[in-house]
């Protein structure tokens, strides 16, 4: 198997089970159904690149800017994972058919272009226990030795498939509600909302154990 095909299916499939583009989607649409179709046409392009431009920086640098500002891993996974879990709390509790009050934009395209970063892009789509996976991978294998090298190609390439899926899903987020029904999708958006909290509670729970391991 080629370096390049190693390390697409390595970044590929160690990322698709936690970004989870189609479910993530859901909560997109659940946090933008007040907008036109335009307007979520370019927040989806806009998380597509953000969600890039992150895990692209966590593979390859991510572990030395943690190092710079004297984070650890361990910390990132508890702080990371505490926000994970009060979004996922806040759209397991929203009302139904409501929208977040800080994400409702009434059409200001500088609020547009603010929650596209926050909070669809950090956390609901690429949140902390993807950057820690990311950076994870990216100081076990070696991805960022040669720019040029097949194995930091196959990781672009894959980080990049991952960001078409999710501009697709998020693009195409209201048919899927269309074929699934607004009860269905309603109910779907609160069973990831779930596990999003549960997300967030492992992520945590996985942060304290490293802390405590490292004390020992």
């Amino acid at each position: 198997m080629s370096a390049l095909l190693a390390s697409f299916l390595l970044v590929f499939g160690s990322l698709f089970p936690i970004v989870n583009p189609p479910g993530s989607a859901f909560m997109f649409l659940a946090h933008t159904r007040t907008l036109s179709r335009a307007q979520r046409a370019d927040l989806a392009a806009r998380v597509a690149v953000y969600a890039f431009l992150i895990v692209v920086g966590s593979l390859y640098v991510g572990s030395a800017v943690l190092g710079v500002f004297g984070v650890s891993l361990p910390a990132l996974r508890v702080g990371g994972g505490l926000v994970i879990a009060v979004a996922g709390w806040r759209l397991l509790n929203a009302k139904e058919g409501a929208t977040d009050g800080d994400i409702e934009i009434g059409g200001a395209p500088e609020r547009l272009r603010s929650a596209a970063f926050y909070p669809l892009t950090m956390p609901l789509t690429t949140g902390p226990g993807t950057i820690a996976v990311t950076i994870a991978l990216g100081t076990g294998h070696p991805f960022g030795s040669d720019m040029l090298s097949l194995a930091t190609l196959g990781g672009l390439l894959a980080v990049l498939s991952i960001s078409v899926l999710i501009y697709a899903s998020f693009r195409f987020a209201d048919r899927m509600e269309g074929l699934l029904g607004r009860a269905l999708t309603d109910a779907m958006m609160r069973l990831f909302a779930l596990l999003l909290l549960c997300i967030g509670v492992e992520i945590v729970w996985r942060g304290i154990a490293e802390m405590v391991k490292s004390l020992g």
